[in-house]
């Protein structure tokens, strides 16, 4: 067997990013799937029908530049780009090697901007593509310091944004992107201290096609200390991420690019979350590892287990969780070294884990959002950073062996045994892209940086082309 990823071209190590578009067919495609009703069946499976609604094309869009606020003086809301994006990426075709065109999203609420990457590869004789794509950067200013990463993710009709802040200190940006060819309205829901509601500045926000919208945290969460956002569009998908930083007594504290998280479930899974520095303890002001957590529809309970290579670190934590308000968990006390975070709760949750390597000048932190499951192979591109390492935890109790195969060059395999109910982490190279081979089982799994002035992490995404079909159930 060879080592090889068949149908893989690589289009770059490491570049500037430049945006992107998306055909109209596959935006109506994808409303249509939205907007439709689910048709009325019987009982009698003998009517439903698998469909594999035809392949379209792959859309990946990048967050874009690392942006700066009030860097003019004279116009203290203005935006420009403080440090550019650079861009790791690889397309996949079961049938043959393809490529991803690329292209530029206008930006117009930035001053000078370049505007995002979007990445777009055509299916190849029917069959879908994959886009592995991630972007870093890393900026070093007064006003803002530290290193960001985050994958390139598909539009989508709703997101869930866990991270950041409306209080003091915080200068917190939602970023809204289109690839498209049809105008998308968003409304943002605010979790907050209060509950859930739509702000004013979250109503009906139009994100025209081809273009990056960006809306200021506080004008949506103004002194929400654990914010949790539900982004939903209608008329055409989108990609919703934050940007987060923190300046502590005019001293800049790092910043973050944030992806969406896993939508509600009874069950999360955290990868990769990076343990830098013990400094402060459970309990105390300055805890450097921290969960948020929310039940958006119903009061629940939730257990959360933090757990290192086969075994849960600690005794589990098990917290009330009141329906629609958002809870801090402390997870201090924990040794220097990577983890994953395990949620189970009696009703739908979403969440994320915020790090950071200290509270003094040069410091980093990092948000580090739930995973999807990876029941079938699924490319991960490695943004390029200081050593990079992928956390891969098990979606079950028995053991399992995930083929891990380099893109390029030799197309090196790795064999990683995950115990059961366990998590493995193993060295990557920056620049890279991998496949993972879940076999016959399930993972979840995200790529961490951990230094002292650098942290960040994205999860691993399951392949579009591995998309299950659709039942119909004739009238």
């Amino acid at each position: 067997m060879s080592n090889r990823l068949p149908g893989v071209r690589r289009l770059t190590s490491v570049r500037f990013a430049v945006g992107g578009v998306i055909t109209a067919a596959a935006v109506a495609a994808g409303v249509a799937l939205v907007a439709l009703p689910l048709p009325s069946h019987t009982a009698d499976s003998t009517l439903a029908i698998a469909a594999h609604p035809p392949a379209t094309a792959s859309v990946a869009t990048c967050v874009g530049p690392v942006l700066a606020a009030g860097r003019d003086a004279t116009r203290a809301a203005q935006l420009t780009d403080a440090a550019p994006a650079a861009l790791t990426s690889a397309a996949v075709s079961k049938a043959a090697s393809t490529d991803a065109a690329t292209s530029t999203l206008a930006a117009p609420d930035v001053t000078g901007g370049t505007g995002p990457t979007t990445l777009r590869a055509a299916p190849v004789d029917g069959e879908p593509a994959d886009i592995a794509a991630a972007t870093s950067a890393q900026v070093s200013a007064d006003d803002l310091a530290g290193f960001a990463a985050s994958s390139c993710a598909r539009p989508e009709m709703e997101s869930w944004l866990v991270g950041g802040s409306g209080a003091t200190g915080a200068s917190d940006l939602v970023v809204l992107e289109n690839p498209g060819v049809v105008a998308a309205r968003v409304t943002i829901t605010v979790y907050g201290a209060g509950g859930g509601a739509v702000p004013v500045a979250g109503n009906a926000i139009v994100v025209a096609a081809g273009t990056q919208r960006i809306i200021p945290l506080a004008s949506l969460a103004l002194r929400e200390d654990n914010p949790v956002l539900r982004v939903t569009s209608a008329q055409a998908p989108i990609r919703a991420a934050l940007q987060t930083s923190l300046t502590r007594v005019l001293v800049a504290g790092g910043v973050d690019q944030v992806g969406a998280t896993a939508v509600p479930d009874t069950d999360l899974v955290i990868p990769g979350v990076p343990v830098v520095t013990t400094q402060g303890g459970a309990g105390e002001s300055n805890v450097p590892t921290s969960l948020r957590l929310l039940s958006p529809g119903a009061d629940a309970q939730a257990t959360v287990t933090v757990v290192r290579d086969g075994a849960a670190v600690g005794a589990p934590q098990t917290v009330p969780l009141q329906a629609g308000v958002p809870l801090k968990l402390d997870l201090g006390g924990l040794a220097t070294g990577t983890y994953a975070v395990r949620v189970s709760a009696t009703a739908p949750v979403t969440g994320a884990v915020w790090a950071t390597s200290g509270f003094a000048a040069g410091s980093d932190f990092g948000w580090f959002v739930a995973a999807d499951a990876i029941s079938a192979p699924a490319l991960v591109a490695v943004a390029a950073g200081t050593a990079p390492t992928m956390t891969i935890v098990s979606s079950t109790g028995e053991p399992q062996t995930v083929v891990v195969t380099a893109a390029s060059g030799t197309g090196a395999k790795t064999d990683v045994a995950v115990p059961g109910g366990g998590a493995v982490t193993i060295p990557v190279r920056p620049g890279e892209v991998y496949r993972i081979d879940p076999g016959t089982g399930s993972v979840r799994a995200g790529v961490t940086y951990a230094a002292a002035g650098a942290i960040a992490g994205y999860p691993v995404a399951p392949s579009a082309s591995a998309a299950s079909a659709v039942t119909v159930y004739p009238r």
